[in-house]
């Protein structure tokens, strides 16, 4: 894990008529000087160039032109990154669609469903060619302003628009409700820009210095916002602003100098339907990690509606397991996000107070969406709506800051082994199962398979049963797992062709029901992370 973390802050900001137009021209001048400056350099034209052409002619900042061209750098640089996998997603979907045409046309042969696939088919078919074209040729095309917005000119009144000049207004909202201005640790309050200080109250005032085009229209240079305080991260805010000094140096010629040293403040503002807000960037040291693997693994199992959580002492026995929702089905990008806060500070502070490192997949469910062709309608939607790599930051950037370990495991077989190992055998479901599994790799224990013949839960409260094929001991444990999750899925399959996932569920045997017994209490095993070798000289500590 890095020593330091880059996190962002925000808060809504309290603005004067003046100053909030001062913002808005701001915002104006930034969106312009930044499409301007794409086109300029989508024909190749020398950025050194370009900086000496647009400094007089939008009225800008040496410091200002950086921060415009570093935004427009990770906006190109995101679409270079993404299109690869973009590639690979559309390849996924391509062939699932031709599977899914190619059986239509054998078994309902000129039905509408079978043309509307067809439709779908052809383009994909095109979508793939298109980005192909575009990885080949090294195209980037962004669009200012969302492309959502931008096609919603074509169907004004689908999307509640009245005429064109409505949507002409919202357009050029669109494209000037932000800017970006640029930190550096060798800067006063670690940005020229805009820099904060700290008041006698505790709050923070903000000099933003205006472009030099808006000095005339602002009748200023500055513009000072005061009172601005974050809810979350003032603290981390006001030590770095404390960190900001001039310390002594020497020139290459030996000479003495000075320079300023502290960190680095990125602030963006943005404005919304509300009213402006201003989101702060700063580096933040990692707490000092207070986990152990000598005393056990958390491990966690994400899923599209909850995440399963168990904890195993350092033997990998099972302690404790429990599940937190995450509804995210129908929840805004906002509530998504604080659903997924919650969640991830909840899963940090019971590995914190356990003393226990965080086990997590390396996961991506980009290829689950990518195969979501013709599949079950309220699941796809479930699955779309759930954002895995969010909860993976989430995760990590709430263990950093309570000082816990995160180790990421191989996902390979996780959910198998939860649902033949574990579920079953210590009457959990197999979601914790997995969580189980994941805890115990992350310890680095193997997983054999424990039972000969497997009894797997299903969501209706029965359960399937298969015989767990044998192993070659000539080829790895992930070879037995292979066949052990063909079985599983030839069981599901024929538990649902026959009808009985509607029927209640049979009971247990007198056997099954002795075997999970054990786990109808709550309390927790007492001796589960002491060690199992004791000497004469610890029979003292033990409590019972």
């Amino acid at each position: 894990m890095a020593e330091r973390c880059v996190f962002t802050y925000q808060t809504r900001l309290v603005l004067a008529p003046e100053q909030a137009q001062a913002l808005n021209a701001y915002a104006e001048l930034h969106g312009r000087a930044q499409r301007c400056l794409h086109a300029a350099l989508r024909r190749h034209r020398s950025l050194n160039e370009l900086k000496r052409e647009f400094l007089p002619r939008f009225g800008l900042t040496a410091r200002q032109f950086n921060g415009i061209r570093v935004e427009l750098d990770g906006k190109v640089e995101a679409i270079l990154q993404r299109r690869p996998q973009l590639i690979e997603e559309a390849k996924v979907r391509l062939a699932k669609a031709h599977r899914l045409v190619n059986k239509l046309a054998q078994n309902s042969p000129g039905t509408n469903k079978l043309h509307q696939k067809k439709r779908r088919l052809a383009v994909l078919e095109q979508r793939l060619a298109a980005l192909q074209r575009d990885e080949a040729d090294g195209q980037v095309r962004l669009c200012f302003g969302s492309r959502r917005l931008f096609h919603a000119q074509y169907n004004l009144q689908a999307n509640g628009l009245s005429d064109h000049e409505e949507w002409l207004d919202q357009w050029r909202e669109a494209l000037s409700r932000q800017f970006f201005v640029l930190g550096s640790q060798d800067e006063t309050a670690g940005n020229q820009t805009c820099q904060a200080a700290v008041c006698e109250d505790g709050s923070l005032q903000l000099k933003l210095r205006l472009p030099d085009a808006l000095m005339q229209e602002c009748g200023a240079r500055f513009l000072m916002i005061y009172g601005v305080r974050f809810a979350h991260g003032h603290g981390p805010i006001v030590s770095a602003l404390g960190m900001s000094r001039v310390v002594s140096a020497t020139t290459r010629a030996g000479k003495p100098a000075s320079r300023r040293v502290g960190r680095a403040i990125s602030y963006r503002f943005l404005r919304d339907d509300k009213g402006w807000r201003v989101f702060a960037s700063v580096e933040v040291d990692a707490a000092a990690v207070t986990t152990s693997p000598a005393l056990g693994c958390t491990g966690i199992d994400i899923n599209a509606d909850h995440l399963a959580v168990a904890e195993v002492d350092r033997f990998g026995n099972l302690v404790d397991v429990r599940r937190i929702e995450l509804p995210t089905r129908g929840k805004s990008s906002d509530q998504v996000k604080a659903l997924i806060g919650d969640a991830a500070v909840q899963v940090a502070a019971l590995a914190q107070a356990r003393g226990k490192p965080l086990a997590l997949e390396k996961l991506d469910f980009r290829k689950k969406k990518a195969e979501l062709e013709a599949v079950d309608p309220a699941r796809s939607r479930l699955l779309s709506s759930f954002v895995f790599s969010r909860m993976t930051s989430a995760l990590k950037a709430a263990s950093l800051r309570a000082g816990v370990e995160v180790i990421e495991v191989n996902p390979a077989f996780t959910s198998i082994i939860g649902a033949v190992n574990h579920a079953q055998r210590r009457g959990i479901s197999v979601h914790q199962g997995a969580a189980c599994a994941v805890a115990r790799r992350g310890l680095g224990l193997r997983e054999a398979p424990a039972v000969r013949e497997a009894i797997v839960p299903l969501r209706n409260g029965g359960h399937v049963t298969f015989a767990v094929p044998a192993r070659n001991r000539a080829k790895h444990v992930w070879q037995q797992w292979s066949g052990i999750r063909t079985c599983l899925k030839a069981a599901h399959a024929a538990h649902w062709r026959s009808g009985s996932s509607t029927d209640p569920p049979a009971p247990l045997s007198p056997a099954t029901q002795a075997s999970s017994a054990h786990r109808l209490s709550t309390a927790q095993s007492r001796g589960a992370n002491r060690s199992q070798h004791c000497s004469g000289s610890v029979m003292d500590d033990i409590p019972f």
